[in-house]
């Protein structure tokens, strides 16, 4: 929100420097981007009087104006302009002037072999516009020449480009910021007056009517007839306010409608009656709010035809639209040169309405933001009556009819009760800085609370209650979007009395920062997984839909992201994919993230960690020959990062992932939970997708990996100390069905053998030719040591038997040793 100076000061005394007005609104809350003091951009620009135009003997382009600033000597000034001419009255920057808009700085210079002593200036120089016809004309009955042309031109003004946060909607006006002024200063407030119109009686014939449908979206709507307008240029004091906000005029009435949002935030919008009446072939009208239908569309003032949405908000006419509600009018019934009959429109939108309605059309103006934020339905009424007042004072015309439609019975109060209290007040805030004074007295006293909140325009209401003094605060209407609750009042009386007048509380110990073990087990995962030469990666969280148990989004961005992933693999062979198509090579790598999916009506997420794993058939080398990487080196990958974090993990034979292969296919499992699975792409996949066939997958569920690894600091390096005395092994060799796995082979053997063995290592595995059908030979080398002696073999034949024991008993194997 741009605020002038000029203006402010005619609604509230201001008595201190655009400066410390920025300093005192920034520290309420309002931060003040820039300090624009446009006194400058005409410093040593004065009124003159060309008195003689004539051709310049070497241009045919320029002419030499004599021209008269108020001094006995006439300036020969060379000027390009194709509208100068003698009689006029025109902004001379005279020699040493600095133009700021343009960044030149006025000297004496011979143009064309002609001298010439200043500048004759277009508004565009004067950084008004950003494009001028010509030099700037002006229309004055009582001229003053050499006077300083800044007041003609309204730039004796101070600029604060102001920022305002969501919930304050009423700093979005003049008035608004006027009286959050008048409480921080403790100024004067004036509230322009705003008289009664007197309206004709209801005439039943009228040509108007309202007929609000969407009521929830449009609780009230205000449409008055003025009747013999005449449209024309606006005045320049209402052009200057405009331009201060950097808002273009147009015309008289659709000036006056800027006016009155900028003044009390209340868009308005005037419709040509005439222009109607003919779209709608119809001399009666009804004027109604609805959601527009499919496949209508409308043009609007920008001469764009948009197609309207089903969310979108419009105004009709009989039924058809003009106007998309609360964001910008139509084209076909706008105001211009020829209207001479009016419509105009005050109205209330709910904001969550006019928001989608912008989103649709991706659109957003200034009614539709301070339609977004909330708007004062209290003073609705105001505006509309001031903004009538002024186009019957500056465009003529009689108020015939005016209709009002509202869902809210007969009184739009927007108020509410709240309950403060004292006690509650200082215990959040804490103690004041006041020097040296007692202890009662550092906190804020009721009286202190009382003049900050009447000063917002609350009334209050004080009773005594347990030692303790409470209010009951009535919240004023252009406050009641904001001021919802105690903790609300408590923030204004901290933010006006000022954030820096109270003191510092810090705690009287500091304790060093710490990791939570959730944290800690998460960083020390990605640790491991880049030691093991995993690139970490990272994707959208949307993806397409088709997949089963998705949660689709209701209103998606694109197609590409409409739903939410039910798991990472998907995303990392898509990276994988295009790595490849791109000429790099092939990619190993990590993702942690959250994945989505429903059962039935409910809704779940959770985090999960995923890899892919290959080296695209190349780099392994054995006896000079490439190879390609093996399920079991891949795997070999992933057991490092579990070493290194200590943990054991099961892998179970598994084939009900569609996306691998289901002989190449393993669970996961971590002290008895399901942790994840790991395997080989699917062949179909692979080719489909023409990847390479050595591509190994895994995706843990990071929640039970977490669960683990913070058990008793499971993560925390450990020392154990080794034996100095040698080992001594055995193999063991025989025939297993092929669906005993080796990871029940080695429990049973390390359940059998007890502490003596020290590590079990499968070597070799067979099948074909003298293997019975169904199995598969398996040798295994055991090792045996201890760290206070030599075993000898008295030691472990008898440990040995029970292991060949064991196996028989339990699973069933054939001894081939």
């Amino acid at each position: 929100m741009r605020i002038s100076l000029k203006w402010l000061r005619e609604l509230v005394d201001i008595n201190i420097t655009p400066e410390e007005l920025a300093e005192t609104l920034t520290m309420a809350g309002f931060e003040v981007e820039e300090i624009e003091d446009r006194s400058t951009w005409s410093a040593g620009v004065v009124l003159g009087k060309i008195l003689e135009a004539n051709k310049h003997p070497n241009a045919d382009k320029l002419q030499v104006c004599q021209v008269d600033i108020g001094k006995p000597d006439l300036l020969n000034i060379v000027c390009g302009a194709a509208n100068a001419r003698a009689g006029i009255y025109v902004a001379v920057a005279t020699v040493g002037a600095y133009l700021a808009a343009i960044d030149l700085k006025i000297k004496k210079s011979k143009l064309r072999g002609v001298p010439s002593e200043g500048m004759i200036c277009s508004l565009t120089e004067l950084g008004l516009t950003k494009d001028s016809e010509g030099i700037h004309v002006f229309e004055l009955e009582s001229p003053q020449l050499g006077s300083d042309v800044g007041p003609l031109l309204g730039l004796d003004d101070v600029i604060l480009d102001l920022t305002t946060t969501a919930n304050r909607a009423d700093a979005l006006s003049m008035i608004g910021v006027a009286r959050e002024v008048a409480a921080l200063t403790g100024s004067l407030l004036r509230i322009p007056n705003v008289s009664e119109i007197v309206i004709p009686e209801l005439n039943t014939n009228s040509s108007i009517k309202i007929d609000i449908s969407e009521s929830e979206a449009c609780p009230i709507y205000i449409g008055t007839v003025i009747e013999g307008v005449k449209v024309g240029p606006s005045p320049e004091w209402l052009k200057q306010r405009l331009e201060s906000a950097n808002i273009r005029a147009i015309n008289n009435i659709v000036d006056i409608t800027n006016y009155i949002l900028l003044e009390w935030g209340q868009p308005l919008h005037g419709f040509d009656k005439d222009k109607i009446q003919f779209i709608t072939d119809n001399q009666l009208l009804t004027i109604g709010v609805r959601y527009a239908k499919e496949n209508e569309s409308l043009i609007t003032l920008d001469s764009q035809k948009r197609t309207l949405e089903t969310e979108t908000l419009v105004i009709t006419a009989n039924d058809k639209p003009i106007a998309l509600a609360g964001v910008m009018g139509g084209e076909e019934t706008e105001v211009g040169e020829g209207t001479t009959n009016l419509l105009l429109e005050a109205a209330i939108f709910a904001p969550i309405a006019i928001r989608r309605s912008a989103r649709t059309q991706g659109l957003r103006t200034e009614a539709s933001t301070r339609y977004e934020r909330g708007v004062n339905q209290a003073e609705l009424g105001l505006a509309c009556r001031r903004a009538i007042h002024l186009i019957t004072e500056l465009a003529g015309g009689t108020v015939t009819h005016q209709e009002t439609f509202t869902n809210q019975g007969d009184g739009i109060t927007g108020t509410r009760e709240l309950s403060l209290s004292l006690d509650r007040i200082n215990e959040v805030l804490g103690p004041l800085k006041r020097g040296e004074n007692t202890l009662e007295q550092s906190f804020l006293q009721p009286e202190e609370v009382e003049g900050i909140l009447t000063s917002l325009g609350c009334s209050l209401v004080k009773t005594e209650a347990r030692e303790t003094v409470v209010w009951n605060v009535t919240v004023p209407p252009y406050r009641y979007r904001d001021l919802e609750r105690e903790i609300d009042l408590i923030e204004e009386v901290a933010r006006l009395h000022g954030y820096d007048n109270f003191c510092e509380t810090l705690p009287s110990k500091g304790a060093a920062g710490y990791l939570p073990p959730e944290q800690l087990a998460v960083r020390t995962l990605r640790s491991a997984l880049r030691g093991a030469g995993l690139t970490e990666l990272m994707h959208y969280s949307l993806v397409k839909q088709g997949g089963e148990n998705q949660i689709a989004i209701a209103n998606p961005l694109f197609v590409e992201y409409s739903a939410l992933r039910t798991e990472l693999l998907t995303g990392l062979i898509d990276a994988f994919q295009y790595n490849l198509e791109q000429g790099n090579s092939t990619l190993s790598g990590f993702e942690i993230g959250r994945i989505f999916w429903k059962e039935t009506e409910k809704y779940h997420e959770a985090e999960a960690i995923a890899g892919i794993i290959s080296n695209g058939g190349k780099s392994w080398t054995r006896g000079g020959k490439e190879e390609p990487l093996t399920w079991f080196e891949a795997k070999g990958i992933l057991e490092q990062v579990f070493e290194r974090l200590y943990l054991k993990v099961e892998y179970k034979a598994c084939s009900e992932n569609y996306l691998l292969h289901p002989g190449r296919t393993a669970s996961l499992w971590l002290q008895g939970k399901y942790l994840g699975i790991f395997g080989q792409l699917h062949p179909q996949l692979r080719q489909e997708r023409d990847l390479p066939d050595e591509v190994y997958v895994f995706q843990l569920d990071l929640a039970v990996l977490v669960s683990v690894m913070t058990q008793g600091n499971i993560v925390r390096r450990k020392f154990s100390a080794y034996s100095t005395f040698p080992p001594a092994d055995r193999d063991i060799a025989f025939f297993v069905p092929v669906e005993v796995s080796v990871n029940e082979i080695k429990q049973v053997i390390s359940q059998a053998a007890g502490k003596l063995l020290e590590s079990i290592e499968l070597f070799d595995e067979y099948r074909g030719e003298n293997v019975p059908d169904g199995q598969r030979s398996l040798a295994f080398r055991l090792i045996y040591r201890v760290s206070d002696r030599t075993l000898t073999d008295e030691d472990i034949d008898p440990v040995q038997q029970k292991v060949r024991d064991a196996l028989v008993d339990k699973l069933k194997v054939n001894l081939r040793s």
